[in-house]
C-alpha cells in the first residue's frame, strides 16, 4: 500500500506570529503521519487564502502539477474549498482529501463560496472534518456520500492541572484579536462586571486587524478597564502554558468555531470554560463523568447572557466547585493527538485504494 503522501498547506503555517488552530492541526497532521512511518512531502501555497487573487491560483497549480499521478495529496480546506478550477481538474489524476477545517460555505454572504466549496469536495476521494458539527454541515450543504465524509477532532496534549486562585478572578481568552474571536462582545460583558473582583487576559495575534483591536483598546480605556484587561499578543509553549496555568475559567466568546481547540488544551488542565454556543464548541466542551458539563454555554453576540454567566462564575462558589469538577472528569476523557493521526491516517490510507 502507498505509504507516501503530498500535504499542501497555506504558507506560514509554522509562522509563530500567526498561530491557529488550523495551523496547530496541520503541523500535528503533519509530524505525527512521519511519526507513523509515511513519507510526508508538505507544500506550502503562498497566497490570500482564503480569498485567493490570481497569483495563488497560480502557486497551488504549480505545487499540484509537480506530484506524480496518482499521488495521495491532503489539502487544507483553506487552499482547497475556493480553488475549483485548480482542485476539480487535478481530481481525474490525483487522489484527493480535504481536510476542512471551517465550512466556508456555512454562513457565508461571499457569492458562489458554496458552489467552489460543493465542487471541491464533491471531487474529491474523501473529506475530513474537524468535528461532527462540521461534518453535518458539509452534508446539509452539498449532496456528498456520507461514507466519504469523516471527522478527525483535534486531539490535545497531557497538561498539569491549573491550581486556580484565591479569588477564581482570572479570567483567560486564547484566540486571535479579530471580530469573528468575539472580544467585542467580551469586552461589553465584563463593562458590566466593574464591581467584582477579576482580571481578564487575552492572548492571541494582534496584527490581523490592527483597525479592530485599536478599537478594542480604546473601548477598553473608555471602560475604566485598563488596569484589568490585557492583551498580551500570541504566545506558545512554556509562556502559554503558563497562562493557563495561572488562570481560573477561558472565556471564548467566538461568533464560529468548527471545534474550539482552546476549550480542550483548557480542560486538560482543568480549567472550566465560559463560551458561546457556536459550531462544534459544545462537543469540545462534552461533559463530566455524571454529564455535568464543565462550563456555561451562552448564545453568540450576547454580551448581557455572557456577562451574566461570568457573574455567577465570580459569585456562586458551589457553581465554581461543580464546574471543576466536571472539568477534571471531562480532562480524563480527552483524546490525544494519536487519535487524530490514526483517524487522518485511515482516511487517506481508504483513499489509495
Amino acid at each position: 500500500m502507498t505509504t507516501a503522501v503530498h500535504i499542501v498547506v497555506p504558507a506560514g503555517v509554522d509562522d509563530p506570529a500567526r498561530p491557529s488552530g488550523g495551523n496547530a492541526y496541520d503541523r500535528r497532521v503533519c509530524r505525527g503521519l512521519a511519526a507513523a512511518g509515511w513519507t510526508v512531502h508538505v507544500h506550502e501555497v503562498p497566497g490570500s487564502w482564503p480569498w485567493p487573487d490570481a497569483p495563488s491560483y497560480v502557486a497551488l497549480a504549480d505545487a499540484l502539477s509537480g506530484i506524480s499521478d496518482r499521488a495521495l495529496v491532503l489539502v487544507d480546506g483553506l487552499v482547497a474549498s475556493p480553488a475549483p478550477e485548480v482542485l476539480v481538474p487535478e481530481a481525474g489524476r490525483l487522489r484527493l482529501v480535504a481536510l476542512v477545517h471551517m465550512p466556508l460555505g456555512e454562513g457565508t454572504a461571499h457569492d458562489g463560496v458554496r458552489e467552489r466549496e460543493g465542487a471541491v469536495l464533491s471531487a474529491a476521494a474523501s473529506v475530513v472534518t474537524t468535528s461532527a458539527w462540521a461534518r453535518r454541515v458539509l452534508l446539509q450543504l452539498y449532496s456528498l456520500p456520507g461514507n466519504r465524509v469523516h471527522v478527525a477532532e483535534p486531539g490535545v496534549d497531557v497538561a498539569e492541572l491549573a491550581p486556580g486562585t484565591a479569588t477564581a478572578g482570572a479570567l483567560l481568552s486564547v484566540a486571535a484579536v479579530i471580530p469573528g474571536k468575539g472580544h467585542d462582545v467580551l469586552l461589553d460583558a465584563l463593562a458590566t462586571l466593574t464591581g467584582l473582583r477579576w482580571q481578564c487576559l487575552c492572548v492571541g495575534s494582534l496584527e490581523r486587524d490592527p483597525i479592530f483591536v485599536e478599537r478594542l483598546r480604546r473601548r477598553v480605556v473608555a471602560g475604566g478597564m485598563d488596569d484589568r484587561v490585557r492583551f498580551s499578543g500570541p504566545q506558545a509553549g512554556a509562556e502559554l502554558a503558563g497562562s493557563y496555568s495561572a488562570a481560573d475559567v477561558l472565556v471564548l466568546p467566538s461568533r464560529a468555531e468548527t471545534y474550539g481547540m482552546v476549550v480542550a488544551e483548557a480542560l486538560a488542565r482543568g480549567l472550566p470554560v465560559v463560551a458561546a454556543d457556536v459550531g462544534g464548541v459544545p462537543e469540545a466542551l462534552g461533559h463530566g463523568a455524571d454529564g455535568v458539563r464543565p462550563g456555561l454555554l451562552v448564545p453568540p453576540d450576547d454580551a448581557a447572557a455572557l456577562g451574566e454567566a461570568l457573574q455567577a462564575w465570580l459569585e456562586d462558589t458551589d457553581l465554581r466547585r461543580r464546574l471543576r469538577r466536571a472539568a477534571r472528569e471531562r480532562r480524563e476523557s480527552l483524546a490525544g493527538w494519536s487519535t487524530t493521526i490514526s483517524v487522518v491516517a485511515g482516511v487517506i490510507a481508504g483513499a489509495a485504494r
